[in-house]
């Protein structure tokens, strides 16, 4: 029979993760990263299509929210280095299961191969909209004007038009902008360190219309693990996880993928 986690929910919030979906007993437990530019909200959606016996956190980066007066981390491998700090204060009895989206993908990897270090050992380890990490990021939008920014963002919404409100609301723009250049920064300037694969279990999901990803870049994740690796497929663009025709099909997925191993 599978050994079930140490039951962490009984955690409050720190700095880094805040709960989304408490459970009792739980025998999963989702830590959620952001992508770029984003906040937990990103996964409260997601986060009310799991059952009983999962425990849903995300990351909360500095610079948005609830951190806004933190100032912005613009490297991947400090943020990695931060969380992966926090990840460890649970009981060590704990098997988190990390998914990142875009940015969050990356980011959810590095703190993957820094808790494996620490002889922390994860269930699994879920990479959404983001090509592996030899990928290097050619553009330099971090260091573009806001109106680039702003149309890069566009490019990659669901719906621009939410996004345009940032050019004629100026103290808007002032609000979020500064952390979505950081996470730009973050993005751009990271480069992967070769190393040993992950010893976790990989699923690496990409949708069928993401500019940023294509399904051979999806594939290059298995070389990033010794373990069982695997792919899915969603229809939609890079942020095919916000439409709400999808989120149930992924929380299945999850689940499935976690009850089998």
């Amino acid at each position: 029979m599978k050994e079930k986690p140490a039951v962490v929910v009984m955690l409050t919030g720190t700095d880094w993760l805040r709960v989304l979906k408490p459970d009792a007993d739980p025998r999963n437990v989702l830590v959620c990263f952001p992508p770029g530019g984003g906040s937990v909200t990103a996964y409260r959606p997601l986060a009310r299509h799991f059952g009983t016996g999962t425990a849903v956190f995300a990351v909360q980066y500095p610079g948005r929210q609830d951190r806004l007066g933190d100032k912005p981390i613009p490297d991947l491998i400090e943020l990695a280095d931060e969380i992966a700090q926090d990840l460890r204060r649970w009981p060590a009895g704990t098997r988190p299961v990390l998914f990142g989206h875009s940015m969050g993908a990356t980011l959810a990897f590095e703190t993957a191969r820094r808790l494996e270090a620490a002889a922390r050992p994860l269930a699994h380890l879920f990479v959404s909209g983001r090509p592996a990490p030899a990928f290097e990021e050619p553009g330099r939008l971090h260091l573009a004007s806001d109106d680039a920014l702003i149309a890069d963002l566009e490019r990659l919404a669901n719906d621009p038009e939410p996004v345009g409100i940032l050019r004629t609301e100026p103290a808007l723009a002032e609000m979020i902008l500064p952390a979505v250049r950081s996470d730009y920064q973050a993005v751009e300037t990271y480069r992967y360190q070769p190393g040993e694969p992950l010893g976790t279990p990989i699923t690496a999901l990409v949708s069928t219309a993401d500019p940023t990803t294509s399904l051979a870049q999806a594939g290059d994740w298995r070389n990033h693990t010794s373990a069982d690796f695997e792919t899915a497929t969603f229809p939609g663009a890079h942020f095919y996880l916000d439409l709400p025709e999808n989120q149930p099909a992924i929380a299945a997925l999850i689940t499935r993928r976690l009850s089998h191993g």
